[in-house]
């Protein structure tokens, strides 16, 4: 019995270790510390040793655990979860297009690039392959990933909704470091970006309702309903969505988010909205707090009081059960007269001002 316990002590220390090298890679981050982390005390939204939703939020609403959801998620059968052709894409050269227009470039999921009255953006760009830890995982839909930084211009903002995986990139972060102007993100997302090489001075760190404003162009972090986390602790960086304020631009970046009523009070504040990127997909009646069912995506739009709807978070990475289709289908089939939707096939120029640009349904003929 003394050898046994031995052996399984030794296993046990093994693993601990193992785990601890894995977690100490750079690609996982930091959490806050110092300066940054006293800032973060202060956050009304930081209660406790973590950041909290405006509502009470549980990031699984079945009766199941966290890990239960996990292991019906990986034994479960699938059907179409993800494309078996590969997604089509067009070939655009962004850094020739005309610097004065007005346009959106989709990546897939939930990364595009804008240029809004003669600035550049890029939001949580991931061009890696991956939306995990390690290459092997969760790799991205064929046909999606043609698109890389040399590819683009230099970026002005690079804005930031939250630090999960499919969202904030180490690979790409790292590329893009030369190319980028200032850095937009919630408060403690700065740490990972400072820790990767970032200049502090160009890193703006926001809590809810806070606004940074640069020549012609203000950003304003908005609350979202959703976690953060890159390892094992979660919530000790803030998750957001942006208000996007230009000359002749107004526009909602949703990032991640569940319903909640502060919809009506960001429209209230700051709306209309000329565009809302909102997300839809990889949804799930187990997390339906944490992320929109297709029900609620027209709802928001309305809310927002946006003339122009493009749902993002979709079409590039298997997060959900659903089918890779559904969240487009569901967009469409749901469609209401008050808003109109965007749904470009990735790399095809959305012309931001051009209110007779049609958009194909793309994804009905795949397999």
């Amino acid at each position: 019995m003394k050898r046994f316990l031995k052996i399984l002590l030794g296993i046990v220390l093994l693993i601990s270790l193992i785990t601890v090298m894995i977690l100490n890679q750079s690609k996982f981050g930091q959490h806050p510390k110092g300066e940054r982390l006293e800032r973060i005390k202060k956050s009304p939204n930081y209660k406790d040793g973590s950041f909290k939703n405006l509502s009470e939020t549980a990031v699984m609403t079945s009766n199941k655990s966290t890990i239960g959801a996990m292991w019906d998620f990986m034994t479960s059968k699938k059907q179409k979860v993800k494309p078996v052709d590969d997604l089509p894409s067009v070939s655009t050269d962004i850094k020739g297009l005309n610097e004065k227009e007005d346009l959106l470039i989709w990546f897939g999921h939930s990364s595009y690039f804008m240029r809004l009255d003669g600035k550049t953006f890029l939001v949580d760009p991931v061009f890696c392959g991956y939306s995990a830890p390690f290459s092997f995982m969760n790799k991205s839909f064929k046909g999606t990933n043609n698109y890389g930084v040399e590819d683009l211009p230099d970026i002005d903002y690079l804005i930031i909704s939250h630090d999960h995986w499919d969202h904030l990139d180490y690979e790409t972060v790292l590329k893009l470091k030369p190319k980028v102007g200032q850095v937009v993100c919630g408060l403690g997302v700065g740490q990972h970006f400072e820790y990767w090489g970032y200049e502090v001075s160009k890193i703006n760190e926001l809590d809810w309702f806070e606004a940074i404003e640069f020549e012609g162009v203000k950003l304003t972090a908005t609350p979202a309903r959703h976690f953060s986390g890159r390892g094992i602790r979660r919530n000790k960086s803030l998750w957001a969505s942006y208000v996007l304020n230009t000359k002749s631009n107004n526009i909602y970046i949703g990032g991640d988010s569940g319903y909640d009523t502060f919809y009506k009070d960001i429209a209230a504040k700051y709306g209309p909205f000329d565009l809302a990127i909102i997300e839809q997909g990889q949804y799930s009646e187990n997390w339906n707090q944490i992320h929109l069912l297709p029900r609620q995506l027209y709802q928001v739009a309305e809310e927002l009081s946006a003339q122009k709807l493009f749902p993002v978070h979709n079409s590039k990475f298997t997060l959900s059960n659903h089918p890779w289709y559904e969240p487009l289908d569901e967009a469409l089939s749901n469609k209401t007269e008050s808003v109109s939707l965007v749904t470009p096939k990735i790399g095809e120029v959305v012309k931001l001002k051009d209110s007779t640009q049609v958009f194909e349904a793309w994804w009905k003929d795949l397999k």
